[in-house]
């Protein structure tokens, strides 16, 4: 019988996914992962990892399955938090939900179900696995997307490896939500009608600004309005000898200065904002709502722009640099000079977008077909072919 290690949340998908892996016949052990015990950050009281662990233990008792809750904090605070603050700290606005799947609940996570004889450790995503049997008797896997469009998160593992995939399983990947909710409650799982928790506890349930001030320290600086026109016009496109220099140029993020606009009101740290933000920046008067364009943490000014559809906003091409490229199908990597045409987005939940891939030596760029609104340093794009996600980057 198959050993099978699943990451217990207190939530109901992956109570779900604890219930189908029993039925299935593997012998399943469940393990709560608690993150979070830095009281050096203030977190909200909210926090409700207690009343998760709780749930989780709930569940395994009802479905017949050991269960233990295991410490992974000190890897979450060194490898997440740590990380976090870093990336705020140089202007960019990373992401916690990925970067927890490739090094805690795929790494930290995974080597401790294989110490405890694990064959698999599985998890309650919507997304699929597939399996292609090579001539060399190798095996090739595959992220698919979930089954489920409006709930697919196959964005958030957009950075695992064929090694962790190997051992990945994601039992709920060909169900949708209705349907999860529906086997819950039929097997009387306490979980049935949770809620759904709001992406990592602290980053969930904590006002991000105030958790960031408590490493990073307030300095006041300057909002800036940049009307459209100067945002449009800011940088005129110079004649292209190729198309490698028109990508270099399209990638490039507009830089503004104090003299593109004017000055409407104070803050209390660039490396608080991030492009696309509407809140938090508490400047009234305006016929549309502002919106963060740009933030210059070097010399702490947030350039803002009116509106939604503000040009500033939107741009084309992005840029990964070489050593933060990865391909979920390493056979499927781009050469330098190749390109590929796929289908990408850029955050959780965006539609999925026509873009072409062009390989450089330095990295690759991904040039969308449709201008993309707030393009954000720090976040990874995710590219597809059909339903298959195949590699991802960190945006530069």
């Amino acid at each position: 019988m198959k050993k099978v290690v699943i990451g217990l949340s207190g939530g109901v998908d992956s109570s779900v996914a604890a219930h189908l892996l029993k039925e299935q016949g593997y012998e399943v052990i469940g393990l709560f992962m608690k993150n979070w015990v830095d009281d050096s950050v203030i977190i909200s009281e909210e926090c409700p990892w207690v009343e998760d662990s709780n749930d989780a233990l709930i569940v395994a008792e009802k479905l017949g399955i050991p269960f233990q809750t295991v410490d992974l904090s000190a890897e979450y605070k060194e490898r997440i938090v740590d990380y976090m603050f870093s990336e705020y700290e140089k202007g960019r606005t990373p992401n916690p939900d990925v970067l927890c799947n490739r090094e805690i609940k795929f790494d930290v996570f995974l080597k401790i179900a294989l110490q405890l004889g694990a064959d698999f450790v599985a998890t309650g995503h919507y997304c699929r696995k597939e399996v292609i049997k090579n001539n060399d008797g190798s095996e090739t896997y595959r992220l698919l997307a979930g089954k489920d469009t409006n709930k697919d998160q196959s964005y958030f593992l957009c950075q695992l490896s064929q090694e962790q995939l190997a051992k990945a399983l994601f039992p709920i990947g060909e169900l949708t939500k209705p349907e999860v909710r529906k086997i819950a409650a039929e097997n009387n799982l306490v979980t049935a009608d949770k809620k759904d928790s709001q992406g990592l506890c602290f980053v969930g349930k904590v006002h991000l600004p105030e958790f960031l001030q408590q490493k990073l320290k307030p300095k006041k600086g300057i909002i800036v309005e940049v009307p459209s026109e100067a945002a449009q016009f800011s940088v005129s496109a110079p004649e292209f000898h190729n198309k490698k220099e028109e990508l270099a140029f399209n990638a490039e993020k507009p830089r503004y200065t104090e003299l593109d606009g004017k000055v409407v009101g104070e803050h209390q740290g660039a490396h608080y904002f991030t492009i696309g933000q509407r809140k938090g920046l508490n400047v009234g008067g305006t016929k549309e709502p502002l919106f963060v364009i740009d933030t210059d943490v070097d010399k702490n000014i947030i350039y803002t722009g009116q509106g939604k559809f503000h040009p500033g906003l939107f741009r084309n091409t992005l840029f990964v640099n070489e050593e933060e490229l990865h391909w979920v199908r390493p056979d499927l990597a781009l050469k330098t000079d190749e390109t590929m045409e796929v289908m990408a987005r850029i955050r959780y939940r965006q539609p999925l977008q026509k873009a072409t891939l062009y390989k450089i030596d330095k990295g690759l760029y991904v040039d969308f077909k449709e201008k993309q609104s707030a393009i954000t340093e720090g976040q990874f794009v995710a590219w597809y072919i059909d339903d298959e996600l195949i590699g991802s980057g960190v945006i530069s």
